[in-house]
């Protein structure tokens, strides 16, 4: 058996322990949903790389999209967005995230989002995919959006402009709209990389993280299941405000294979 030196169990030791606080802190969910986490995983919440990857700048922008001030650890905004239609029931905050108008699958009202509690009305960013960059920054910025300096930077607005650019996917190859259930992903595939990369954090069975509150239980099976576009989203970006893994880099079969595997898990309180 090989032999550590002492400065390398050191190491390990620290190692270790950091990986562990990091995860216990994703276990420590707040009432709203929003992950308690030390100052050892700040860096890699709201921190970017020297080099970013392109991987990197999409899967941002994509935390970005899904809510922008626990993504970039601003101040949530006050009221409900000027532009939020009539036809919608969301108020305060919640209307100012790109995906309550936009929907989890990106096709807004033709979309997921075309019936429903989160209804709007409004069109999808679907039929921006491919635009350039700055065009897309410029419709952020303008009346209808209302997204100034102060809320989200330039630096900021391009990554989201990259992911509305570049990384979209169409969900409906693996998606059912009507249903919202699964129609693809190998089930046996997602279970090798959840048992190896997903269950440090959220346990074999899913259930070590829990999203619900009282007597209701939302683990990643309860989620999956329920909301697998949403999950999707996160699967690929991670929860903004989070130290959450994404699958970004690699291919996106891994990603709907996970997605897959992730709704057959545990729904409900394990058993006494």
């Amino acid at each position: 058996m090989m032999k550590l030196k002492k400065k390398n169990l050191g190491a390990l030791a620290a190692t270790t322990g950091l990986f562990l606080a990091t995860c216990a802190s994703m276990a420590l969910a707040e009432a709203d949903n929003d992950y308690a986490h030390g100052p050892e995983a700040a860096d890699f919440i709201h921190g970017e790389p020297e080099y970013p990857s392109e991987a990197w700048v999409l899967a941002a922008g994509g935390r970005i999209y899904d809510n922008w001030w626990a993504a970039l650890d601003k101040e949530a905004p006050e009221g409900t967005h000027p532009s939020y239609p009539a036809t919608g029931s969301q108020t305060g905050a919640a209307t100012w995230r790109c995906k309550e108008c936009h929907g989890w699958d990106y096709r807004g009202a033709d979309g997921i989002y075309g019936k429903g509690s989160h209804y709007t009305g409004i069109p999808g960013i679907d039929g921006s995919v491919g635009l350039p960059v700055l065009r897309i920054m410029a419709v952020l910025r303008n009346d209808v959006h209302q997204y100034t300096e102060e809320m989200i930077n330039d630096v900021e607005l391009e990554r989201v402009a990259s992911f509305v650019s570049r990384g979209q996917v169409d969900m409906r190859k693996f998606i059912d709209t009507d249903t919202r259930e699964m129609t693809n992903g190998d089930v046996n595939r997602g279970r090798a990389i959840f048992q190896t990369v997903c269950a440090a954090c959220h346990g074999f069975d899913g259930r070590l993280l829990d999203w619900g509150s009282g007597d209701e239980h939302n683990y990643i099976g309860t989620e999956a299941s329920a909301l697998p576009d949403e999950v999707f989203h996160k699967i690929y970006s991670s929860h903004p405000g989070a130290p959450m893994i994404n699958l970004r880099a690699f291919p996106l079969q891994d990603v709907v294979d996970v997605l897959a595997y992730s709704a057959t898990l545990p729904v409900d309180e394990p058993e006494e």
